[in-house]
């Protein structure tokens, strides 16, 4: 048995007989936090292209692999020397290449899906009591809408999608059509399944725990169908599962004939953080990861503060504490400094527990809280994918930026590729081509004209600049609100004043744009900036697969104002509610046990030293509840005054 750094070795040598295109066999592979998993991935398929590579070619076969971002998908690209026979792409690509040869299909289940749609609505509209309320005016909107794409569905030759853009062309399918169209059609058509297994015998899935549960199911159902032509190899960690639409206990209750190898080592964090993550995660499955040898011991602190002291002092104090605790200057220098220095510019990142906190302190909370409380659009907020903010955030703040700079060639080039009047056939249509082009300028000083002598528009007046001028297209939800007519406006103004009068079937999208539209459009700027990652702060959501030398894990339920996770009831300083208890006696998932899992994930993004600050109104709770845990010794924590 190979020990020290080596012992996972054998591990890429059970996944490489998983997938021998003459006995294929499907796995769940463990992989905790800085396992190597991408490492073994790259090294599984490079011997896989020198022993099949050929014969995959001459079949025009490939290995499918999906990651949960661009950014990895790019990663492995190139680790794999962009070889033909390998597939890498993000979940939402590889669903569209599945399905988008089968317009005839797409079609009928969109007519099923909007007919349904239709019924729900039309349904609520018949027993709506008042039809100058906003639900019904927005709601009439929508049958009109929904009305016109079914009867316009036969008109479409070949629907189009962009997985990292917009979609709201009268031919285009938008993001959660694409994966619920995927998952029906893998599980319930028989010739997908053999149009699947033919192209992609083997479909690796990366960060498996968070894939979208209906589309792990359907593959759970292609597999059980083609288990001797078909491998499907699942990389996760159930440890790591954060967002809700994940296939909750995934790697529980496989097949008999799956394989489950675990990798032991962690190659990314000294051997203390390493300790720290092992019982974090003790009593829920008991995995314990191994550090390499050569690492060293590292430094893991935490911090209790009250929450009535100044946050802003409280962490600098800690940076300064971190520093000589550790001996690294980086915990208090400034990137600037750093710079001069000539040291790692990187300086040190700030977890916090939930995107309501990043919002506060970065600036774009009037915007983000309205949109995060609507569930069926939480994840697009959170992925940068919902395309009513992508308008604001992707075509109108490149376009601002450009004009701010004085860059005439990038405005060009932002209008001719976003904007329908620039499409050749409007072109082409003008009688007077330069008066066109010159009445395409003026909309567009009218449009950045908004922020003339430094004013910060709200977003309802970009947008009706926007519908005024034509420039670019308006995704439907936002048009449904500038539909309404000024009669209409007074109307619902009046309406809503009036007790009773409101619509007991709310559409709580509409109802939480009304509110966003009126924030500045400079809380689009902050929240752009939050979702690039080039800000001082990341959630625990947002980082995983990412590491940093020196973390600091910021944790505060008051600030959070979230409800799906609790510190406080996590280490004992808040009482659990009644929910909460009959949860944990029916073995259904609490807020403890998400809260426990994201705790997991900051602390094991940290390679070097780890601070954890708790703010809390019981200190001495918080610290008694770490001690009897067994995270932290007594050195290792201290009460801030």
């Amino acid at each position: 048995m190979k020990k020290g750094n080596t012992i996972d070795d054998s591990v890429d040598t059970e996944i490489f007989q998983c997938i021998n295109p003459s006995s294929p066999k499907s796995f769940f592979l463990f992989a905790g936090a800085g396992s190597g998993k991408t490492r073994s991935l790259v090294n599984v398929l490079s011997r896989f292209k020198i022993e099949f590579g050929h014969e995959y070619k001459l079949f025009n076969q490939k290995i499918a692999i999906i990651t949960y971002t661009n950014a990895a998908a790019d990663e492995i690209k190139h680790r794999l020397e962009f070889d033909p026979i390998f597939y890498v792409s993000t979940i939402h690509s590889f669903a569209w290449e599945l399905i988008k040869p089968l317009t005839i299909d797409i079609k009928e289940w969109l007519k099923i899906e909007l007919q349904n749609d239709l019924n729900d609505l039309k349904e609520a509209q018949s027993k709506s009591r008042n039809l100058a309320n906003k639900t019904s005016i927005d709601r009439a909107r929508k049958i009109e809408s929904k009305e016109k794409r079914l009867s316009t569905l036969s008109q479409i030759h070949q629907f189009i999608y962009n997985p990292n853009g917009d979609n709201i062309s009268k031919a285009s399918l938008n993001h959660s059509e694409v994966i619920n169209i995927t998952a029906h059609f893998v599980e319930s058509k028989a010739l997908m399944q053999d149009i699947i297994v033919s192209k992609f015998p083997v479909l690796f899935i990366d960060e498996s725990q968070d894939t979208k549960k209906e589309l792990i199911d359907a593959f759970f159902e292609l597999q059980k169908n083609k288990k001797e032509s078909f491998s499907l190899g699942l990389f996760g960690d159930t440890m790591q599962r954060i967002y809700a639409d994940g296939k909750q206990d995934l790697g529980n209750n496989l097949p008999s004939d799956w394989l489950q190898p675990a990798k032991k080592m962690n190659h990314r964090s000294n051997k203390r953080i390493i300790k720290l993550i092992n019982e974090i995660r003790k009593d829920v499955d008991g995995q314990k990861q191994i550090p390499r040898i050569e690492k060293a011991d590292g430094t893991v602190r935490l911090f209790v503060s009250d929450r009535t002291l100044d946050k802003a002092l409280v962490e600098s104090k800690v940076a300064q504490k971190m520093s000589e605790i550790t001996k690294d200057v980086q915990w208090i220098l400034g990137n600037n400094e750093a710079e001069k220095s000539n040291v790692d510019i990187v300086n040190f990142k700030t977890l916090i527990l939930e995107h309501h906190m990043a919002a506060n302190r970065m600036g774009f909370f009037e915007l983000f809280e309205p949109l995060y409380k609507v569930d069926k659009i939480k994840t697009s907020l959170l992925d940068g994918s919902l395309s009513g903010l992508n308008l604001f955030g992707k075509t109108i703040l490149p376009l601002l930026e450009a004009y701010r700079n004085d860059d005439k060639f990038s405005m060009a080039k932002i209008i001719k590729r976003s904007s329908p009047l620039f499409q050749n056939k409007a072109i082409e249509a003008s009688k007077d081509q330069i008066k066109y082009i010159s009445s395409i300028n003026e909309g567009v000083n009218e449009l950045l004209g908004l922020w003339n002598e430094k004013a910060d528009p709200q977003l309802i007046r970009v947008l009706e600049v926007i519908k005024k001028t034509g420039l670019f297209p308006i995704p439907g939800v936002l048009n449904l609100i500038l539909a309404r007519t000024e009669e209409e406006k007074t109307n619902i103004d009046v309406n809503i004043k009036k007790e009773g009068q409101e619509d007991e079937y709310q559409d709580d999208v509409i109802n939480a744009w009304d509110v966003v539209l009126q924030t500045p459009f400079s809380q689009i700027e902050n929240y752009n900036i939050y979702l690039s990652q080039d800000s001082a702060f990341a959630t625990h959501q947002g980082v995983k697969g990412l590491e940093y030398p020196r973390v600091m894990v910021v944790i505060d339920d008051e600030e959070a104002r979230g409800f799906m996770f609790s510190y406080d009831k996590l280490f004992g300083s808040k009482e659990l509610t009644d929910r909460d208890k009959k949860n944990i006696t029916e073995g259904q998932e609490t807020g403890i046990d998400r809260t426990k899992r994201l705790f997991y994930v900051a602390c094991s993004r940290a390679k070097e030293s780890l601070a954890i600050i708790a703010y809390t109104d019981n200190p001495r709770i918080i610290k008694n509840s770490a001690l009897k845990y067994g995270w932290f010794d007594e050195s290792e924590i201290e009460i801030l005054k």
